[in-house]
């Protein structure tokens, strides 16, 4: 006769048995984080709780997170529709911001000055691609140069960039990584500095844009 099996309900259910899938669930735990997280940021902005300026590149970075994981979870993601009808996810507005793929001042954004809103989800990307770069260690010249570029690019289309403090620092970084070969890289040490300076070039970027929110 077959003994029975004895469960005890003190005991944590294993949802996995290998690393690998210790990793798609961990995968998986972080797009649904992702995705509750873009809904109550759409919820907080449509309740004036943030400001235009601090749900832009919150939303953007949650938008490119979102972008990196689908990416990540593979065939396991079917579509975004699948995987909260799977796990019964009743978040309607980061559905609609995942759809439309841009944030709601660039989605909104009114005849007077849609271009102002859309550069700042796009600097906001290129900030944001920049710092993930680094952090991935990435540090050729050729790997590098492209997007700080791109970052002060749309850095110096808004008026007023030339008297901050981060464009100096970036522009030096540009003349830095001009005078490598392709192939060079900068020190550990370098990309730490590089990071730091991007970072705070970031932080005064969207202090300038909230305070000119606050003075008009």
């Amino acid at each position: 006769m077959t003994e029975p099996v004895i469960i005890s309900l003190d005991e944590e259910v294993r949802l996995f048995t290998t690393n690998a899938e210790r990793e798609k669930y961990n995968l998986l735990a972080t797009l649904f984080g992702i995705i509750v997280s873009l809904d109550y940021l759409e919820r907080a902005y449509v309740r004036d709780s943030v400001t235009a300026a601090e749900y832009s590149p919150a939303c953007t970075r949650l938008l490119s997170q979102y972008k990196t994981m689908l990416k990540l979870v593979g065939e396991d993601v079917p579509s975004i529709e699948a995987f909260m009808g799977r796990y019964r996810m009743d978040h309607p507005a980061a559905l609609h911001r995942i759809k439309v793929g841009v944030p709601a001042t660039v989605e909104h954004s009114s005849e007077a000055g849609p271009e102002t809103a859309k550069w700042v989800a796009e600097t906001t990307q290129s900030f944001i691609t920049f710092m993930d770069a680094l952090k991935l260690r990435l540090r050729a010249k050729d790997q590098l140069h492209p997007l700080l570029q791109d970052l002060v690019t749309g850095y110096a289309r808004f008026k007023g960039s030339k008297d901050w403090e981060g464009r100096s620092k970036m522009v030096g970084w540009l003349i830095t990584l001009n005078g490598m070969k392709a192939s060079e890289e900068i020190t550990e040490e370098q990309s730490r500095q590089l990071l730091f300076d991007v970072d705070h070039a970031y932080a005064e970027f969207f202090r300038s844009l909230s305070g000119k929110e606050e003075n008009s």
